[in-house]
């Protein structure tokens, strides 16, 4: 019978490398030269049954280990080499042993990384699907909501506006300084307007907030809102008829593509410009220094609800008197963003929002309470963020009232100045959040919702980790 040759020069060099001898040394126990051992090493000349034999009975070494086809490396590397990407750059069967045997640590660490790049290219391919899913577009031409067009436009640049707070302040300075707020705007309806203003039981307005009706010349308010969200439409009614022009010139520096989308964002203009007639610029920005950021006070002064006056705290950013960057988020109870605006525009790439640990999830099981944390970002950036839930129009009996819940940040370089700061630990112990799940690398996080298409998953079943999504 033919002797079987095996070439196997990689496994021997590591077992004469593990006994702690040289080539002439384990030569002189085989009997061969130490050159003849050399070539076998280099898989020059094949490892014999005799030279097997006498290394198994010499150094009592196992067959098994100096057997076999590199324990199947060959063939996974073979799969490797099948790639598309590598077309150019297959080699012969021969020489994919010759890696499998010689460098098998190697050749197990290219077989990984190729796995991980197919891994994290499956992820990847359908990573266009996932943000458009999340409202994200990655395309310029590709086709969008107009509601999705005026929220990135309002998102991605600071909420200042200088020519509606201008004109807010002008009108504000001139109304009867006497008269209560909404006394006063109800007063300018009818004086310069011939508006009427009044409240409608919800059986006769059952899905309107607010109807003018220009034939009649009166406005009707429904009595589900709250007084200060009435007093937000009585604003938001004179802002619309007063402002036209400033809204106009505001509404075509946001170059929107479509009708519908200009007419979503001058409805958006309108709020903002509710909030700068009933808190003016320089009169809010003064109490807000003076009672350090504490937004209820705000609110008892100006007359407002705590989500007005939130809302206002992002938009202090006029070049020659700029408040706090403050940027703030809504969501609902299934976590939608309703709206995300800040000082210098939403920090979407440094902060995110959508990572479960933020305090505004938590603010569901605490309704009216602020929630202040010191939140910290993987690449050590951190935020100083309030949570605290909102309650919606004035529900009927047996329906589900509408709350959501806000989150209120900003750099926590500016917590000192900020009230709040007395509420969080005197060491400086941080929430570690990530921007979200699928572009977050934290290890075993507790809140993991979804795995990171940046990494391949640890699926070992020797080792589980914390998270329910464990990666390398």
């Amino acid at each position: 019978m033919a002797e079987r040759k095996v070439f196997a020069g990689g496994r021997v060099r590591r077992v004469r490398q593990g006994l702690g001898l040289t080539q002439t040394a384990l030569a002189a126990d085989l009997g061969i030269s130490p050159s003849y051992l050399n070539l076998i090493e280099r898989n020059q000349r094949p490892l014999t049954v005799q030279l097997l034999l006498k290394l198994a009975s010499v150094h009592k070494v196992d067959l098994e280990a100096l057997q076999g086809e590199g324990g199947g490396l060959d063939t996974q590397l073979r799969e490797v080499f099948a790639d598309p990407l590598l077309a150019g750059e297959i080699p012969g069967d021969q020489e994919i042993i010759e890696v499998a045997e010689a460098a098998p640590n190697a050749a197990l660490a290219t077989v990984k990384l190729y796995r991980a790049y197919k891994e994290q290219a499956q992820r990847l391919s359908d990573l266009a699907a996932v943000l458009a899913r999340e409202g994200h577009e990655l395309s310029v031409t590709g086709s969008r909501m107009p509601i999705d067009e005026v929220r990135q436009a309002f998102e991605r640049r600071p909420n200042f506006f200088s020519r509606i707070e201008d004109a807010a302040e002008t009108l504000a300075k001139s109304l009867v300084a006497a008269d209560e707020m909404p006394v006063a705007l109800r007063a300018w309806l009818k004086t310069e307007r011939g508006i009427t203003v009044r409240t409608l039981p919800a059986h006769v307005m059952p899905t309107l907030r607010r109807r003018y009706d220009r034939h009649s010349m009166r406005l009707f308010l429904s009595e589900r809102l709250s007084p200060f969200d009435r007093n937000r439409e009585l604003a938001m009614e004179v802002s619309l008829l007063a402002f036209h022009a400033e809204i106009d010139a505001e509404l075509d520096g946001l170059s929107l593509h479509t009708a519908e989308a200009r007419r979503i964002a001058r409805f958006e203009l309108g709020r903002y410009a509710a909030h700068a007639l009933l808190m003016p610029y320089g009169d809010f920005l003064a109490a807000a220094r003076r009672a350090r950021w504490d937004i209820d006070v705000l609110r008892a002064r100006f007359d407002v609800s705590f989500e007005q006056a939130a809302n206002r705290l992002t938009s202090l950013c006029r070049p020659d008197a700029p408040g706090l960057p403050f940027f703030i988020m809504e969501i609902d109870h299934a976590g939608n963003a309703v709206r995300r605006a800040g000082a210098q525009g939403f920090p979407q790439s440094r902060f995110g929002g959508l990572c479960p640990k933020l305090g505004i999830h938590s603010a569901f099981a605490e309704p009216g309470r602020i929630l202040v944390d010191r939140v910290e970002m993987p690449d050590g950036h951190a935020f100083l963020t309030l949570s605290r839930t909102l309650e919606g129009p004035q529900a009927d009996f047996g329906e589900r009232i509408r709350r959501t819940a806000l989150l209120i940040g900003c750099d926590v370089a500016f917590a000192d100045d900020l009230v709040y700061a007395a509420a969080l630990p005197a060491s400086p112990v941080s929430v570690a959040i990530g921007p979200a799940c699928r572009i977050c690398e934290r290890k075993a996080c507790l809140s993991r919702a979804e795995p990171p298409i940046t990494r391949p998953l640890g699926l070992d079943e020797m080792v589980t980790g914390l998270s329910a999504f464990d990666f390398q």
